[in-house]
């Protein structure tokens, strides 16, 4: 790959790379695919689902090891797909999820000389004049860019009122990169949309799409330095939260500059503890400010990963810093969470740093209402109301039957509602396994579909667990989801008058229009014009007319090939041709209608 603008001469090595790349994703997906149908599909056919039902363990074993050494040696966007897989415990079996969730996003770094290079053609100046100093050493080297830490120039830093900062520099050739994996990606998906077990259940292009989306806006560090401004004025008020300053100046679409807040690594226990912070004070303020992320504000970090979020240890009245924080602002942060958690923070000697905003998430409205719903279900330990959340926010389809789904929450909550981590760590693993035995083919096999960003909540919620559970194995997760779904269950109620003045509305306009409509309704009933659709009869229809063609077909093949076989020792050509031709009804009969299921 060519690092900022390939010369006529690197053309085409360059393509011939990514055509390679774009093969090689093709074919481990295409092969794999295959495998996957021969014995899940093909063997159960002819009678030897046992083979497949025996061998299974050990093909999603080998199928995610190979993964993952495929995602590692390519690096760009494979590492983020397979740490996607290793958080869908609801559609993908352990057997995979588990040996993916180990998988970093940590590559080679870049030679600084090429991030140098890069860094000088997109800010337009020699780094020596934009900077007094970099580090050639990067802080962080992922598969998507690089960090370097840098101390801005005596003007630049005169204007910003900042002079530690962190270069943040895209890895050269990085978009083309994204390209080729994403085109392949939508091959793939394609592909996907055309397997029964899978569209049944998922709709692997939208999936696509909306992964795709991210990723593109992760390479634009522009749009994320927007994300961290907005990010921090709508955490402007609240104590327990700080994001870093963005050096607009030193700041393009592949560089950007940041104020460097680094501090303690929020799962660094040695040096919370050197601070003077306890870790298990962290755990429940983390939690909250996830929690006021996804419920209330709708804009959330997607990737709360331990190496997006520092402890910041709070700098005392007139202290001019603190520490490992030099050259912080105090408290830039805060939000619609709520009042009693941001007043209950102001007693912790610390704050939150976030940093990295190229995976944000937006929830919307609608599906933060049934967010809500669903955390309150769960801290009521209400399986079945956690299962009617599920269908209200559109996470299962209508048609579900659910009710396997909710004997199986109602026995989870009955068993394990209200352990922590540590108490966890306690119960006898048989009975996971037993659970999981019992329930855990009855969970993948519901019609799954995901709503709008769902993708990222589940990673951010997934995310939020580990580190919370990191910092405090004694962490219980329910006692700061029950205070929190308390708040939601008040406010919820303080909506209801608000709910009911807008029903009544609607009502009365309902009401108002309804003469009209009726008087309307009988002049074409009258005048014969009254025409009725119904989607659901018209598919009806339309899959017994292909089933009536299928069995023609069939009755077709079976007249030619009997009359063959019989005419074929009077007369061999004949008899052959015949036989020869009742190949195309069978093909037809066999193959006709898979378009339209």
């Amino acid at each position: 790959m060519s690092t900022v603008r390939p010369d006529r001469g690197d053309e085409v090595p360059a393509a011939r790379v990514a055509r390679a790349r774009y093969n090689r994703i093709l074919r481990f997906a295409g092969w794999n695919l295959a495998v996957t149908w021969f014995f899940e599909l093909a063997l159960p056919r002819i009678g030897l689902v046992k083979i497949a039902e025996r061998t299974r363990t050990r093909r999603m074993q080998k199928f995610a090891r190979k993964f993952h050494v495929l995602a590692v040696d390519l690096g760009g966007l494979m590492i983020k797909v397979g740490q996607f897989m290793s958080s869908r415990l609801d559609v993908l079996p352990p057997e995979i999820t588990k040996e993916l969730e180990g998988l970093q996003d940590e590559v080679p770094p870049v030679p600084f000389e090429l991030i140098r290079r890069l860094a000088e053609a997109e800010l337009g100046v020699p780094l020596a004049q934009a900077f007094i100093w970099v580090d050639e050493t990067p802080v962080a080297a992922a598969s998507l860019g690089q960090a370097h830490r840098a101390r801005l120039a005596p003007q630049d830093a005169a204007d910003t009122g900042l002079e530690a900062v962190v270069l943040k520099v895209q890895r050269p050739g990085i978009d083309e990169i994204v390209r080729v994996d994403l085109a392949a990606l939508r091959k793939v998906g394609g592909w996907l949309s055309h397997v029964r077990l899978v569209y049944s259940r998922v709709d692997a292009p939208a999936l696509v799409e909306e992964f795709a989306a991210t990723s593109l806006e992760e390479i634009d560090y522009l749009h994320e330095a927007r994300s961290s401004v907005q990010f921090a004025e709508i955490f402007a008020d609240d104590p327990r939260v700080e994001v870093p300053e963005v050096v607009w100046e030193r700041s393009t679409r592949r560089v950007l500059t940041l104020e460097d807040v680094t501090a303690i690594k929020i799962t660094d226990h040695e040096g919370l503890l050197a601070a003077g912070i306890d870790p298990a004070e962290v755990a429940p303020v983390f939690a909250a400010v996830m929690f006021d992320q996804l419920f209330s504000t709708g804009f959330f970090h997607a990737d709360p990963h331990p190496g997006n979020i520092f402890v910041t240890p709070r700098a005392l009245p007139g202290a001019g810093g603190a520490g490992a924080g030099a050259g912080l602002r105090a408290g830039a942060g805060g939000s619609g969470a709520s009042g009693d958690a941001t007043d209950a923070a102001v007693a912790h000697p610390f704050t939150l740093t976030f940093i990295d905003f190229g995976m944000m998430g937006m929830v919307p409205p609608s599906t933060r209402a049934g967010l809500r719903k669903m955390l309150i279900a769960a801290a009521s330990r209400d399986g079945k109301g956690l299962v009617d959340a599920a269908r209200n926010l559109g996470v299962l389809l209508p048609s579900a039957d659910t009710s396997e789904l909710e004997r199986a929450m109602t026995q989870l909550f009955a068993r394990f509602g209200g352990m922590g981590f540590a108490e966890l760590r306690e119960v006898d693993p048989r009975e996971f396994r037993e659970f999981a035995v019992q329930f855990g083919d009855v969970v993948r096999a519901l019609p799954f579909q995901l709503p709008e960003n769902f993708l990222l909540i589940i990673r951010a919620m997934s995310l939020t667990s580990g580190v919370a559970s990191a910092l405090d194995p004694a962490f219980n997760l329910w006692d700061s989801v029950e205070p929190y779904a308390q708040r939601l269950i008040r406010e919820e109620r303080g909506n209801v008058v608000q709910d009911v003045a807008k029903q009544a509305a609607e009502s009365a306009r309902v009401a108002l229009r309804l003469p009209g409509r009726l008087d309307s309704l009988a002049t074409q009933f009258e005048e014969g014009t009254l025409s009725v659709q119904s989607p659901a009869i018209e598919k009806r229809v339309a899959r017994l007319e292909r089933s009536v063609g299928r069995v023609v077909s069939a009755i077709v093949f079976a007249a030619l090939l009997v009359a063959g076989t019989v005419l074929r020792i009077d007369d061999t050509v004949f008899g052959t041709v015949l036989m020869v031709a009742s190949v195309l009804p069978l093909l037809h009969a066999l193959f006709s209608g898979r378009r339209g299921r």
